[in-house]
């Protein structure tokens, strides 16, 4: 038998997400031991040769096993200026390429009308996504939006509506389409105060796709502060001698507050197939030179997580 015939493929892989979709960084990292790879863009995919690119990347994979999991652009294709144009060309282009890289999921941010509430986002959204989704749909690609809310709220912000359960019960009526839904985490649900795992077990049947990122909440700071205090260090006020520190921080899986065997179980209780990628570079402890070896750690810790199959005897 050859190495694939005889080795198990995880039900639920654990990767990590790759900037700017570099395969020498992808290349120098696969050796760790990660087993998918999600390949990110910010804003825009402009000049990018995704079939070049694909072929490289399969060079990268060889016989590992290894796959990527999905293409990800992050901006806001519901807006007008370039780089919202470019945002959303790289949606159609990634839809239209995904399946070069093994690969039907594309991941994102909604967008948002700049300065406006969620629901005044509603009618853009669906004029955007409805031909997105059907385009997809055509091509066996899903869509996955990021939960994150990129420091916006219900009545203002820059990215993303897609934070919120109320806004993604209107954006799936809005585009009733199968293939669109999450892609997960449960550090921003965690920075607004939700508990992860009552929404998870609501809505895993919608998470296409899933970001390793974590959260630490202080509680004796939103107890002290509330959450009018800092998620980006600490804040020196006027008078005070010592600063007030921040109630959240993001964090690598398994630095942070979350039971990742609890999330990896509520997953497969909803027939859950896909990967895990870690979203690295938040860490305010494991950064920096540590970057890599909180990563690492994350891999391993979200494998012992999920678990290593043992066959059952005959």
């Amino acid at each position: 038998m050859s190495r694939k015939e005889t080795e198990w493929t995880p039900d639920i892989r654990i990767g990590t997400l790759v900037r700017d979709a570099s395969p020498d960084y992808m290349r120098q990292i696969l050796p760790q031991g990660f087993e998918s790879f999600s390949l990110t863009f910010w804003q825009s995919c402009e000049g990018v040769d995704f079939k070049k690119l694909a072929r490289e990347v399969e060079d990268v994979l060889g016989d590992s096993g290894a796959v990527v999991s999905s293409l990800c652009i992050f901006g806001n294709p519901l807006e007008s200026e370039e780089l919202d144009k470019q945002t959303l060309k790289g949606l159609r282009r990634c839809i239209d390429n995904a399946h070069h890289f093994g690969c039907d999921i594309v991941g994102g941010f909604t967008g948002r009308i700049r300065g406006k509430r969620i629901d005044e986002s509603m009618k853009a959204f669906k004029r955007i996504w409805a031909p997105l989704a059907q385009r997809a749909a055509d091509r066996g690609v899903r869509i996955a939006f990021e939960n994150c809310d990129m420091g916006g709220t219900w009545q203002t912000g820059d990215w993303n509506i897609a934070h919120n359960p109320t806004a993604w019960e209107m954006m799936f009526d809005a585009v009733p389409s199968d293939n669109l839904g999450l892609e997960w985490e449960p550090c921003h649900q965690m920075v607004s105060l939700i508990d992860p795992m009552p929404q998870l077990r609501e809505w895993a049947h919608k998470v296409f796709h899933v970001h390793g990122k974590d959260a630490s909440i202080h509680w004796d700071v939103v107890r002290k502060y509330g959450v009018h205090s800092s998620m980006h260090g600490d804040v020196a006020l006027p008078g005070r001698i010592e600063a007030v520190p921040p109630f959240a921080y993001h964090r690598t899986p398994g630095f942070g507050d979350s039971n990742w065997t609890d999330i990896i179980s509520t997953l497969r209780q909803a027939g859950f197939r896909g990967s895990i990628d870690i979203e690295g570079w938040h860490d305010p402890v494991m950064n920096g030179d540590l970057e890599m070896t909180g990563q690492v750690r994350a891999l391993q810790y979200l494998k012992a997580c999920r678990g290593d199959y043992v066959p059952n005897p005959v």
